[in-house]
């Protein structure tokens, strides 16, 4: 159907002087082909749409799509090459790569700010720095007990740098005691966990004797800094970040990398025992919302494992 000439709109309708608007007139949205009133009356007024706020600068107000998990696969198939090269091939160039790694995940975190991916770029890049510090600290002329401990130092600090910058709470990373009888009931499960991972690896001790004074110090330190340490980075830090930007399955990736980061033994049975472990790790985290648990179980996994079944079970 043809409208009318412009001639005759101009003649029809009158004009008004440029930049003059009538009040509450409608100005018709092309997108959404929906009317939103300016108000005259408050110029500093949100604008609304429907009658729901619209305030321009928040940057949540816009569609920010999750990042693929092609992209996520992606680090994680890189993570996962530089571990066999680390094992199979040459070490140091096995740190070469993870610190490209590592690179890439916070220039790319630095590129996303705002968005759910930025934060799962920056706490992924704890991945590729737990190896290195592994692979390139002068710790060869040290007994190996000290190696988790001044590995564990440099690491925690990483992890609450990353926390205080993502703006995340002690309670988004589950730093809470919550059911204390259920945490130690999921505590007590690293003592189990701990003789097959045995049975599994069948490790050197760290141990000379079942005595206090020689258990102590050692079951101490692999408490803290491989069983907190290593919870706070996966299950508290990087599970957040990977629930946000992932969804339903952030918990299982995150258990995903924390397996792929133990193919240095060169043992199919062994990283499937360790996913296990980590997707039991992930759910008892997502149901409890506290990492005190899963801290103890991982620190009583690595004392029987280093400590006690060697000289119990050898």
């Amino acid at each position: 159907m043809l409208t009318k000439s412009n001639k005759q709109l101009t003649e029809e309708t009158p004009a008004k002087p440029v930049g003059e608007t009538t009040p509450d007139e409608p100005v018709v949205s092309p997108a959404a082909s929906r009317p939103v009133r300016v108000p005259q009356e408050a110029p500093d007024k949100p604008l609304t749409i429907d009658g729901k706020g619209l305030d321009l600068d928040r940057t949540d107000m816009v569609s920010v799509s999750k990042p693929s998990f092609g992209i996520a696969l992606g680090y994680l198939a890189g993570i996962a090459a530089a571990e066999l090269v680390v094992a199979l091939i040459n070490p140091l160039v096995g740190i070469v790569l993870h610190i490209l790694l590592l690179l890439g995940l916070v220039s790319h975190a630095s590129l996303t700010a705002g968005h759910p991916q930025h934060k799962l770029y920056l706490a992924l890049a704890l991945a590729p720095l737990i190896r290195v510090l592994s692979l390139s600290l002068p710790l060869a002329n040290l007994p190996e007990i000290y190696w988790y401990a001044i590995i564990g130092v440099p690491l925690v600090i990483a992890v609450f740098v990353v926390k205080r910058r993502l703006g995340y709470t002690r309670q988004d990373v589950g730093l809470t005691v919550g059911n204390l009888p259920l945490q130690l009931l999921v505590g007590a499960t690293g003592i189990p966990f701990g003789i097959v991972e045995f049975y599994i690896l069948r490790p050197q001790g760290l141990a000379d004797s079942l005595t206090w004074g020689s258990l102590a110090l050692p079951a101490l330190i692999l408490l803290v800094a491989t069983g907190f340490a290593e919870e706070i980075c996966f299950r508290g830090v990087m599970q957040r970040s990977a629930d946000e930007a992932l969804g339903r399955w952030g918990w299982v990736y995150i258990a995903v990398l924390f397996a792929l980061l133990h193919t240095g033994y060169l043992l199919v049975s062994n990283v499937i025992f360790v996913l296990l472990v980590g997707l039991f790790f992930g759910w008892v985290v997502r149901w409890t919302r506290s990492l005190l648990g899963v801290t103890l179980s991982h620190g009583l996994i690595n004392i029987m494992l280093y400590l006690v079944a060697p000289l119990l079970l050898s």
